[in-house]
């Protein structure tokens, strides 16, 4: 999920991306963000605001399934504003298909946008920020990083993965006071759903009842979605302020209403079955 806004942050030496690139923001009040969707990217998407804001708003061009660029820009960044206050790691793009309609190739591809991009960018920026004992990471996931349902296995696998990364990570680097918040959004008005970040996997026939239903509502979901990005963008800034800052903030009705169901037939289940997985230890004696 991408959401279309910036998110404000604290002093100069910010740096992120959205679309075609990486904004470093130079004074108070700058959004950061990471690029959006591997190529091909739409290189003006930021010129307007490079363009208001030339004193504040730098946009670097950045593949973030390019390792190498990642390393560089990475190191660029630092090296001339000496620090990176706020990571948002939103890169992303839908996929849809059931999962014996998914290729491999489509598979890799999408771990290589939602958790290995990530996760290299986010080990090129930790050591400052655990050096200088402070800095916030915000992991872009999905309500389908919890849960799944046919169509979205690929989707949600990558999603499942950068939560528990992110996990992990909350707990390591919180002595060093840094911040880690996996966002778990439902539907927003994004371009998410647009022709350019959604792709498709070839239907197989025998699925097109079961997943017929999910690609027509990506397909006819674009520009109809509840959720406003703004909103989105203001909600997570508040999160990152607080002192107790969430390890999964959710966000729309919608997610919240999936996410409280998914949990509660987790629960349901677990009780159901608790006996039988207590009842696997050696005997005594």
């Amino acid at each position: 999920m991408r959401s279309g806004t910036g998110l404000p942050a604290g002093s100069a030496g910010r740096a992120a991306t959205r679309g075609p690139g990486w904004w470093t923001c130079r004074s108070p009040g700058c959004a950061a963000r990471r690029p959006s969707r591997p190529p091909p990217r739409r290189t003006g998407a930021l010129a307007d605001l490079v363009a208001a804001h030339p004193d504040r708003v730098e946009a670097i061009a950045l593949d973030v399934t390019d390792g190498e660029r990642v390393d560089a820009v990475a190191a660029d960044v630092l090296a001339r504003y000496g620090r990176v206050d706020v990571l948002v790691n939103n890169a992303g793009r839908t996929q849809v298909g059931a999962f014996e309609e998914t290729t491999d190739q489509e598979l890799r591809d999408l771990f290589e946008l939602h958790v290995f991009g990530p996760a290299r960018l986010t080990r090129a920026l930790l050591p400052q920020m655990r050096e200088r004992g402070s800095g916030s990471i915000v992991n872009m996931s999905s309500l389908g990083g919890q849960l799944s349902f046919a169509g979205f296995s690929a989707y949600s696998a990558t999603k499942a993965a950068l939560e528990q990364l992110s996990e992990g990570l909350a707990d390591e680097v919180a002595p060093f006071g840094i911040k880690v918040l996996i966002v778990e959004p439902g539907a927003f008005r994004t371009n998410l759903f647009g022709k350019s970040a959604a792709h498709f996997s070839a239907e197989n026939p025998v699925y097109a009842e079961k997943v017929g239903a999910t690609r027509n509502a990506v397909r006819g979901g674009d520009g109809a979605q509840p959720g406003d990005p703004a909103k989105a963008a203001a909600a997570i800034q508040l999160a990152l302020n607080t002192e107790n800052t969430p390890l999964r903030l959710a966000l729309g009705g919608d997610a919240v209403d999936a996410l409280v169901g998914h949990l509660d037939s987790v629960r349901d289940e677990l009780a159901a079955w608790e006996e039988v997985p207590r009842d696997t230890a050696f005997d005594a004696g």
